[in-house]
């Protein structure tokens, strides 16, 4: 069609870089879709220290401006721990409609996140917690503190702020961090402020990582911060059928909140 489309901004994890295709194939569907590289690409920052969300405002007004994307508000897409960075702008940034995470935090990781005169400092971490199984992969699922206590809790992001809806897609068997988790303490901390009750779509023995429909579970990889191989989590079976309903799932629900138009997709599972 000739458009305009509804508008997505698309954020990986801590690879970094700029990985394209779920933009791509995402566009396929009626959506006008922006991959954002926010860090180690080009002339951008090359570790993940501390990051300026002044950055991703001026990727949000870019696509409110475009004349292909049609407003009044655009959707966000993250994995990992683009998942939080777009809690982050939901919370803070104006033109935000809906937000789509897959298996995201709730409280900001990893880096130092500053936005005006506002710092939100990074969830504290133990990695004496970290396990190794016999084939000398890290299990961290136990890693992280936890953000509803002491000083952590200055790391939990204030997404009651946010004027948008939300999806959680959780994988029960994320190995990475408690996915499941963050979803039921984020949706506890939206409903306490009054706000709607986000959506959340748990899928058993699915993983961390959570691809696009047909892409090969990755059990295990290097994780930069981490600094060795660590374990993702999923059973090959059910994480790639959990691929398949969840990648329906977000393309209703963007359909849904970005045109008011039902996008005729059904649930297989």
């Amino acid at each position: 069609g000739n458009g305009p489309f509804p508008g997505i901004i698309d954020l990986y994890g801590t690879g970094g870089g700029l990985p394209e295709y779920r933009a791509c194939l995402l566009a396929n569907y009626g959506f006008a879709v922006l991959a954002l590289a926010y860090y180690s690409y080009e002339d951008l920052p090359k570790d993940m220290k501390e990051f300026h969300l002044e950055y991703f405002e001026e990727a949000v007004n870019y696509m409110l401006q475009h004349t292909q994307v049609k407003g009044p508000g655009i959707g966000l897409l993250g994995i990992s721990k683009g998942g939080d960075l777009c809690i982050s702008m939901a919370s803070f940034l104006q033109g935000i409609t809906a937000t789509a995470l897959i298996n995201g935090s709730v409280a900001n990781v990893g880096a130092v996140l500053r936005y005006k005169d506002i710092t939100i400092p990074p969830l504290g971490h133990n990695v004496k917690r970290i396990k190794v199984n016999k084939s000398g992969i890290s299990d961290v699922t136990d890693v992280l503190n936890n953000p509803l206590e002491g000083p952590d809790r200055q790391s939990f992001i204030p997404l009651e702020k946010a004027e948008c809806r939300f999806l959680f897609i959780v994988g029960q068997d994320d190995r990475n961090w408690k996915s499941e988790f963050f979803a039921t303490e984020g949706s506890k901390r939206l409903q306490a402020h009054g706000k709607e009750t986000p959506e959340i779509v748990c899928y058993p023995k699915a993983g961390h990582y959570l691809e696009p429909p047909f892409f090969p579970m990755c059990a295990a990889s290097m994780h930069l911060l981490v600094g060795r191989p660590v374990m993702w989590g999923g059973e090959p079976k059910a994480h790639c059928e959990a691929q398949i309903d969840a990648w329906q799932r977000i393309q209703a629900f963007f359909h849904k909140h970005l045109s008011g138009e039902p996008s005729g997709i059904s649930s297989k599972l």
